[in-house]
């Protein structure tokens, strides 16, 4: 396994487990509870999080000579609740 695919795979999941979070803890605190700074503090960490991912997925890509398909995978798994936790699998299978 390459470097660039183990970095992506720990910022995959990194992205994912914020994207949770976001959704699952932040916006509840927000319209449930008038917290609207968790999603301002938890949205920022996942707005970097995922920039860090796509550059994540171009090197990787690069590296692993992945095609549209398997990027196209990638990236709507990115925008997908849970989708990070999926995209591990198929990743540590192999079969992405």
């Amino acid at each position: 396994m390459s470097s660039a695919l183990k970095a992506f795979r720990a910022i995959s999941l990194t992205e994912g487990v914020s994207y949770v979070v976001l959704m699952g803890i932040a916006m509840p605190l927000k319209y449930a509870a008038g917290i609207p700074s968790a999603v301002r503090t938890v949205g920022m960490v996942h707005g970097v999080l995922f920039v860090a991912f796509v550059i994540a997925l171009a090197v990787c890509a690069k590296v692993e000579r992945w095609n549209a398909k398997q990027i196209g995978i990638a990236m709507i798994a990115a925008l997908l609740p849970f989708g990070a936790f999926w995209l591990e699998r198929r990743l540590r299978s192999g079969s992405i």
